[in-house]
Formats: C-alpha cells, sequence, structure tokens
C-alpha cells in the first residue's frame, strides 16, 4: 500500500477485495462494468487536465503556505460581519469533530435528538433576543433571510392587497448594500417593486405591502422603529427587520416593537468570518405565519410511549409536497454553525452576552469619545457598536493600511469604525494613533473603558432572556463539554456507520481537508477587505473555480451559491438574463420531468417561469414522446429544461443527448441538477451530454460534511454564452459582464469551506477522482447483487446496471403490515440510518454507498437488510406486535423489567452478531409528528414541562 497516495485512504474498496466484488456483480473488470453502466457516446475521450495528486502532508504544507499569503489587518469593516472568539471548547468538540460535522439531516429523528435539541436552543436564543414567537432552525445568510422575509410577506398579503396588485415593498436605504442587492434579484421575476428611501419620509401608501428596515442602520444609527412600525400596521402594511444579534441583547427586540419579521445572521455568536461564510442566519416571525416560514423548525413531540421527542416540524410544507406551489426553495440550513451559536450563548449564558455586548458597546464609545478629543466630528445619535466619523478619507486610508488596520470608507468625507468582540484597549489606542498620524495630532494612551452609553433609555432592553435552565448551566469548560458530548452520543453520525442516503452522497470528509477551517489566516478574513489583503484566498478560489470548470467541461464557474438550491436558482437566474439579452424575455416555460427534486418546480417558479411537467416511462425514464409534444407546444416560449443526470432513478438515460438537442433546435437552454455528480466525475460530464449550466453540491459530491443539515455549496458552472452572466456582488467586483445580481450575500459565499472541496480535488488529482466514480459505481452494482433476490430494484440502465445509487421496492410488503417507515426504524437497530424514504417514488428507498465504504462495511449493511427481510417475512399484518412495527427499540426497552414483545430482547437490540461489538442506541421511540404538529412548541422549557402538557 502507498501510504502517502491519498486515494488509496478516501477510498474504501481495496485491489484484495475487487475479485469477489466483480464476480457477485458478473462482470470481468472495472472497465467493463462503467461500459454497461453509462452510455459510450457520452464518455470522456480525453483526459481532464487536472493537476497530479497531493499527498496528505504535501496538501497541507502547501495549504499553511496559500494561508500565509492572507494579511490578517485588525478589520472594522462591519456590515453585516464582525471578528468574533469561538470559545476552544466549542471549536475542539463541535466544528473538529466529526461526530458534529458528518451528520445528516434529522429526518430520522429517533437517531438525531442530540442534533435536535442543540437547534432547539438555537431556536430559543433567536425568539428570546429578537422578541418574536417563533424561529426557524436557520437559513443560509442574512441577506438571502431577508429575501425570504420580503417573499414571505409577499404571499401572506391579505386577500384585498392580492386584489388589488399590491406589489411594492420598502426598503429603507440604511440597509445593508450586499442585502438591498440581493432583494433586487429576488423581487425582479416575482414581480415585486422595490422602494427604496428613508424610513422617516414615508408615506404608508396602500400601493405597498411591506417594508424592512435595518437595526441598528449599516452604518450603526439606532433608530425607535415603534412609530413606523405602528403606523405601518394602521396600514396593513407588514414590517420586517435586518437587526444586529449581539446588539439585541442591549437593545429593544424589533418583537417588542410589533414587527412581523426578523432576520439576521448569527456569525457574531462564535462563528469565524471564514471570507464570507458560511454563517448561520436566522428568521423569526410571528405564530400566525408558522405555515408559511421558510426553511426547517425544530419541535417538541412525544414518542409511542409518551415522553418527550424532537424531531422536524411542518414538514408537510418541504418542496417535495408543494413543488412549483413551494414559496421557497430553501431545502437546507446551516446547522453546523447554528449549533455552535447555540452553544455560544449556552457557554456564556445571558449573564455573559450581556458582559460581551456590554464591552463592545462601552469600546464604542470610548473610541467616539477619544476621536472627538481629538476634533472629529462622530455623526451617529445613537448606536451600538458602529461610530461614524467625518474625515478625509483619501488622506486616512494608506496611514490605515500601513498600520495594518481596515475601515469602511463610505464617501470621500465619512468613515465608519465597527468594533467587535476581539476589540481590545489596545485596539483602541491603535486606531486613535492612526487617526493622530492622519490629523498630526498626539493622543495620550487609553487605559480604561467608559462606563457610559449611547443608546437612548427608550431604546435599552428591560426585557429578560434566556431563562431556561440551559442556558445557566454550562458555563465551565467541563460542563459544557459534558453537555455537547451527552447529545453527541444520541446522534448517528459517519464515525459510527455507513449513511447510505441515495440523492445525498455521505462519502468522507477527511481530516486533512477539514484542519485548515481552524487555521486562523483563513477563518478571520472579511469578506470585504481589498482584495490583495486576501491573496491565499484569491488562489484556492480561481483555482477551484477552474478545476470545477475543467470537471463540467464547461467555460466557467460561480462559486458565490451557498447551498445546491441556490445554485438552482442562480443558473434559472442566469438563462433568464441569457435569454432577455438575446430579446427574448418572453421566453419563460420550464420543462421539468415529474422525478425531479422538489426544489428544481420551487427555483423555477422564483426565477420567474412557469413549470410544465414531464412524463416518465415505466422505465423510469423522461418519456422522449412526452418531452417532444410539449417542447412543440412551448417552442416559442421555452426557457429551459430541469434534468437530473444519472436520473433521480440511478440511471444514465441513453436518450440524453437526443433530448439536450431537442431543448436547443428549440431556443431553449439545459439546465443540469448536479445531484448525482458522484457518478459523473472523469467518466462523463454536463457539456459532453449538452447541458448549459449545472450547479454542484461541494457538500455532496466534493466532500464539503453535511453537517446534520448544513452546510452546502452550490456553485454554478456555465457554457461560454452564460459566462457574463454570473453573479456579482456589490462591494467586491465578481461574476459577469452582465452579471444578475446577488444570490448570497458574500462574493465567493461559503469561501472557508471550499477549501475542503480544493483539498478534495488536490489531493485526489485525475486518476483519484476518476476513480472514486468508478468505485462508487461498483459499490451500488455490488450492493445491487447482494440484494437480489431479497429486494426487487425498481430502475436500471438498458443492460441492468446501476448508477451511483438505486431504488429498492418495499410497497409488496404491506402485504405483510409492514410500510417502509417500519424498514427505515428497524436499520436503526442494526447501527445504520436509513436510506433515502420514499423518493422520487412513495414506498420505497433509494440507497447510495459512495466510493468511501468498504466491502465490510457494504457486507454489514446487506446483512442487515437481508436479515430486516428475514423478519418482514416472519410479520403477519393482523399482529402488528413484532420487531419492525415495534422499532427502534431503545436501552430503556430492553433493560425494563416488562417487556411484553413476542420476541427476545437480544432478537430487538442484537439482532446480528456485529451489533453488539458497537451498538448504538436510539435515544427515543417513535416519535409522533402528528403530535407535534397540532401543539407546535419550538423553543426550550424544562423537559418537566413539555411531559406536564403531554400528560394533560
Amino acid at each position: 500500500m502507498k501510504t502517502d497516495v491519498f486515494a488509496s485512504r478516501h477510498i474504501g474498496i481495496k485491489e484484495k477485495d475487487l475479485e469477489h466484488m466483480l464476480k457477485t456483480i458478473g462482470t470481468e473488470n472495472v472497465d467493463q462494468l462503467i461500459y454497461e453502466t453509462i452510455p459510450d457516446d457520452i464518455r470522456l475521450k480525453q483526459p481532464l487536465g487536472l493537476d497530479k495528486a497531493m499527498s496528505e502532508h504535501k496538501f497541507l504544507a502547501h495549504i499553511q503556505e496559500l494561508s500565509e499569503k492572507n494579511q490578517l489587518f485588525r478589520t472594522y469593516i462591519g456590515l453585516g460581519y464582525h471578528e468574533s472568539l469561538t470559545p476552544s471548547v466549542i471549536k475542539r468538540n463541535i466544528l473538529e469533530n466529526p461526530g458534529w460535522y458528518t451528520a445528516y439531516t434529522p429526518y430520522q429523528a429517533e437517531i438525531a435528538q442530540g442534533r435536535l435539541e442543540a437547534l432547539l436552543n438555537f431556536q430559543t436564543v433567536i425568539s428570546d433576543l429578537t422578541g418574536m414567537e417563533l424561529a426557524n432552525a436557520s437559513l443560509l445568510d442574512e441577506s438571502t433571510a431577508a429575501a425570504e422575509a420580503m417573499t414571505m410577506l409577499f404571499e401572506v398579503r391579505s386577500r384585498e392587497q392580492k386584489k388589488n396588485n399590491t406589489v411594492k415593498f420598502f426598503v429603507s436605504h440604511e440597509i445593508l448594500p450586499q442585502t438591498l442587492d440581493l432583494l433586487e434579484t429576488r423581487a425582479t421575476p416575482l414581480g415585486i417593486e422595490l422602494v427604496v428611501g428613508n424610513h422617516e419620509d414615508f408615506d404608508y401608501s396602500p400601493e405597498f405591502y411591506g417594508a424592512i428596515l435595518q437595526y441598528p442602520g449599516k452604518y450603526g444609527q439606532v433608530t425607535d422603529l415603534t412609530g413606523f412600525v405602528s403606523k405601518a400596521k394602521e396600514n396593513e402594511i407588514k414590517v420586517a427587520v435586518a437587526a444586529d444579534i449581539l446588539s439585541l441583547v442591549l437593545l429593544t427586540p424589533p418583537g417588542e416593537m410589533g414587527v412581523d419579521v426578523v432576520v439576521g445572521t448569527t456569525q457574531r455568536f462564535g462563528i469565524p468570518l471564514g471570507y464570507g461564510g458560511p454563517h448561520a442566519a436566522f428568521f423569526a416571525t410571528k405564530e400566525a405565519y408558522k405555515r408559511n416560514i421558510p426553511g426547517r423548525i425544530i419541535g417538541v413531540t412525544k414518542d409511542i410511549d409518551g415522553k418527550p421527542a424532537l424531531r422536524m416540524a411542518l414538514q408537510t410544507r418541504e418542496q417535495h409536497i408543494k413543488r412549483d406551489k413551494a414559496t421557497s426553495n430553501i431545502c437546507t440550513a446551516q446547522v453546523l454553525l447554528a449549533v455552535m451559536a447555540g452553544m455560544y450563548a449556552v457557554y456564556h449564558g445571558p449573564d455573559g452576552l450581556k458582559y460581551i455586548a456590554t464591552k463592545v458597546h462601552r469600546t464604542a464609545v470610548t473610541l467616539a469619545n477619544e476621536l472627538e478629543k481629538l476634533g472629529l466630528y462622530q455623526m451617529n445619535t445613537a448606536y451600538f457598536d458602529t461610530i461614524c466619523i467625518k474625515t478625509d478619507t483619501a488622506h486616512l486610508l494608506p496611514i490605515a493600511e500601513k498600520h495594518g488596520v481596515n475601515f469602511w470608507y463610505i464617501d470621500e468625507g465619512t468613515v465608519s469604525i465597527s468594533v467587535n468582540e476581539a476589540t481590545s484597549i489596545n485596539d483602541i489606542n491603535q486606531i486613535l494613533e492612526v487617526f493622530g498620524e492622519a490629523l498630526s495630532k498626539e493622543k495620550s494612551a487609553v487605559e480604561h473603558l467608559l462606563e457610559e452609553t449611547a443608546i437612548p433609555t427608550n431604546l435599552q432592553r428591560t426585557s429578560s432572556f434566556l431563562t431556561n435552565t440551559v442556558f445557566n448551566s454550562y458555563h465551565s469548560e467541563t460542563e459544557l463539554m459534558r453537555y455537547i458530548k451527552k447529545l453527541e452520543r444520541k446522534d448517528l453520525s459517519l464515525n459510527h456507520s455507513m449513511i447510505s442516503l441515495g440523492s445525498c452522497t455521505m462519502k468522507l470528509n477527511a481530516a486533512s481537508e477539514m484542519l485548515p477551517l481552524s487555521m486562523p489566516r483563513w477563518a478571520n478574513i472579511h469578506p470585504f477587505v481589498p482584495i490583495e489583503q486576501a491573496k491565499g484566498y484569491q488562489i484556492v478560489l480561481k483555482e477551484l473555480e477552474k478545476d470545477l470548470t475543467k470537471i463540467t467541461g464547461f467555460a466557467a464557474t460561480s462559486l458565490q451559491p451557498n447551498s445546491g438550491a441556490q445554485g438552482e436558482y442562480a443558473g434559472l437566474m442566469a438563462i433568464r438574463a441569457y435569454h432577455e439579452s438575446n430579446g427574448e424575455d418572453h421566453r419563460n416555460i420550464c420543462l421539468i420531468p415529474s422525478s425531479a427534486h422538489g426544489t428544481n418546480p420551487a427555483s423555477a417558479v422564483m426565477a420567474g417561469m412557469k413549470v410544465v411537467v414531464t412524463k416518465t416511462d415505466e422505465k423510469g425514464n423522461i418519456d422522449v414522446a412526452d418531452l417532444e409534444e410539449k417542447v412543440e407546444k412551448h417552442a416559442q416560449n421555452l426557457a429551459a429544461l430541469m434534468v437530473t443526470y444519472p436520473s433521480t432513478h440511478g440511471v444514465f438515460e441513453s436518450s440524453i443527448k437526443h433530448i439536450t438537442q431537442l431543448i436547443h433546435d428549440h431556443g431553449g437552454q439545459v439546465y443540469m441538477d448536479g445531484a448525482n455528480m458522484n457518478a459523473q466525475v472523469g467518466l462523463t460530464n454536463p457539456a459532453t451530454i449538452g447541458a448549459d449550466v449545472c450547479h454542484l453540491n461541494l457538500h455532496k459530491t466534493f466532500a464539503i460534511p453535511h453537517g446534520g443539515g448544513g452546510p452546502g455549496v452550490g456553485p454554478i458552472c456555465v457554457a461560454e454564452q452564460l459566462v457574463p452572466f454570473l453573479p456579482g456582488n456589490p462591494i467586491i467586483s465578481t461574476g459577469g459582464e452582465q452579471g444578475i445580481k446577488a444570490i448570497s450575500g458574500a462574493p465567493w459565499g461559503s469561501s472557508l469551506v471550499c477549501l475542503i472541496s480544493y483539498g478534495y480535488i488536490k489531493m485526489l488529482g485525475e486518476s483519484g477522482l476518476k476513480k472514486s466514480t468508478e468505485m462508487a459505481i461498483l459499490n451500488a452494482n455490488y450492493i445491487k447483487n447482494r440484494l437480489s433476490g431479497k429486494f426487487d430494484v425498481l430502475y436500471t440502465g438498458e443492460r441492468g446496471r446501476a448508477a451511483h445509487e438505486m431504488i429498492i421496492d418495499c410497497r409488496p410488503f404491506k402485504e405483510n403490515g409492514i410500510e417502509v417507515t417500519d424498514i427505515a426504524k428497524r436499520l436503526m437497530d442494526y447501527g445504520f440510518h436509513a436510506p433515502t424514504l420514499s423518493f422520487p417514488v412513495a414506498g420505497t428507498l433509494m440507497i447510495e454507498p459512495t466510493e468511501s465504504e468498504s466491502q465490510a462495511e457494504l457486507d454489514r449493511f446487506c446483512d442487515a437488510m437481508i436479515s430486516i427481510r428475514k423478519e418482514i417475512d416472519a410479520a403477519n399484518a393482523n399482529e402488528p406486535n413484532n420487531v419492525l412495527k415495534n422499532a427502534p427499540h431503545t436501552l430503556e426497552m430492553a433493560t425494563n423489567d416488562d417487556w411484553q414483545f413476542p420476541y427476545s430482547r437480544n432478537t430487538a437490540a442484537f439482532p446480528l452478531p456485529y451489533v453488539m461489538e458497537n451498538k448504538f442506541w436510539p435515544s427515543v421511540r417513535r416519535v409522533d409528528d402528528a403530535y407535534g404538529d397540532r401543539n407546535l412548541m419550538c423553543t426550550c422549557a424544562p423537559m418537566e414541562a413539555y411531559a406536564e402538557e403531554m400528560e394533560s
């Protein structure tokens, strides 16, 4: 074994396993398997031209060397991004812990109770600090959260407003510039008319359905919004506020002013700047809008024993149910970052947060006072952490940069300075030294902070927050470490066993890929620093863009979209802009196969397109005849086809080139959903099949971990004609010459985690990437053949092969009284997370093993499934008291003196010998989703209170 070859560590299958696996599959070699799986006319004929693979040791030295090209200035730019101090106990035990970062979205609640509790804590923090009734479990960033607020308020307009086509939305000129840009992106295709102005001059016209304000304003001014909100209410205008989460510790919460929505980011709660992300945004609103809130909500319910349990609430709002009727395409969150932010609040508690916020505020007050002593004018009459100074910025800037300091230069006569948790008295004195030099004045050093406030009495917070036990119990490192471990033990992650989720690609997130995230020169860069201060980042991001462009066969890449759904939207918006540039803005029909992921139609509607669904045939492929009919029918208005390849059914459809040519012949563009790129890399690519744009899930194919439901990154790669329309940013120049406006707040989206995908590509190299794809296909077909005769695979290619995933049919088992959910729950007793449940076909499981799993792990999974099949055969629809219907089995059940089941404890808990070696115990029995939706509880309370309510 070559110990310095990363591919041999990333790929689970070894040479000694191949003979047995190929024999099981019934093929002579891997090349024959690939020939039988992928149509020959789309196979790559030339190498991609990627760099040779680096060893892990060489990569870590390389990435350290690149980090040193980033300059760590003392940065006071603000604009929604602030340096924050990540407590080491959180960094070590969550950010750097695969038990947290390799978990999947908590759809299987019984094996995700720890993550769910951490998210419930997060929601409580948000609800308490904003003064709102309900908060979700995070969104992508502040700017996208603001856009979600705008569109949600548009959706909940009164009947009269809808009848009168009330479409105006007021935006305060105090809004962050990147947020305004993103609001414009989202508003245009939906027909929302933005009106930007001073909220003090707003006329409350009935032409407006909503408004959004910034609190504090972008340059720090704090304004009492009560009067505005009150007058808006009188005129049926709903109000959203984008708020700084740390300021709400000291400021009157917007919820107490009567607003409808509060959004923002929790980056200040211990999350690294990371050159723009990932960070957990928040979205808080009134309970009246619980059915409209975008994203995910964690709620309290009970299990079948009546004991408290947590799960994702109101899941019927998901896009795969509503599809083109969905009001948002958000299908992910920033769970890992939300967990960190929630733990920051747990660790510091209300008193600790007050101490931090007060220190930040007093730092700003002290700095303002000292600058005024130098004869400078500070413009903000009330502020939290940001002051505005009148001065000659052209003269100030080179002096500040010479001292390694970044301010925000508003115009030639004004500079703003945003202080933060990390700003010390030494930093204050450095700032004063900079201004002293600029003014040619001497200034004595500051020795202590002023105990004064610049917050008027009427805007000072008087209400309590975070009174729950969890926020007042874990303030020593020992206590928090144990609390984090307690929650971690309730969650099944990749560090326990394979997670074979079809369409989600839960592969290895290698330690060497993850380590750079903790390096300070990657973690602590503000996204709006001058570009020459981020040379290391620029090299990595441009190189990653170049490599992804080669892998997809396209002409250019944008890394800005910070989730797969955002990538879908960005790709469709680029297509929209392309048609408009050709004078064909009437092209608005988007064809989408019925098997597509639900975010596809949701994204199309958000992009202003009309969805026309095309049929699939009995083999699960696109019904070409139906597609041809609909293409002809809509030829004059055809904008795009959205297609997933290989298909959502796990098949390389041989008609794909005919399909893409058909779209082009009728003036449309082809969008390829990159969810299944794990089966393409190095063997075929989107350009070869005839696509024009694709998004890539870096959190799937390119090894960014799922983090319990996020972060995700969804860059788009485009053909030559779409390059001019790649998304831009209002502060840092990026994107195409005719670029669409921002898709996310930061210029390159979640830059920090792009280091992971950069490392993944550089350490695998071209041969390793290709082999990874081959092994993913091998593993899927090995499972398919091992399960043959026990479970029917619904769809295969023309030569009987699966791609990298397959769908097994569980519907026949209803004769035995067994549903697919019972199989999913029983797998927990065997130590496995269920495959993807009932998507894209109800009553099925979609299995994807990935290239990272060993033959031994594949065999354990197959043994579990075969054992479950025997249990199904033994089940009787008339006798539901069986091992499948009662699954999962908890430790409490197995050790209870009262055992009233017709099978042994050993059968329940240790169904196969290997389970005893590494038993994972679900922490609750099967949860009652319906109860939780009827009795929605989405914030912390003592668990006894939940229990009492359930008993009443």
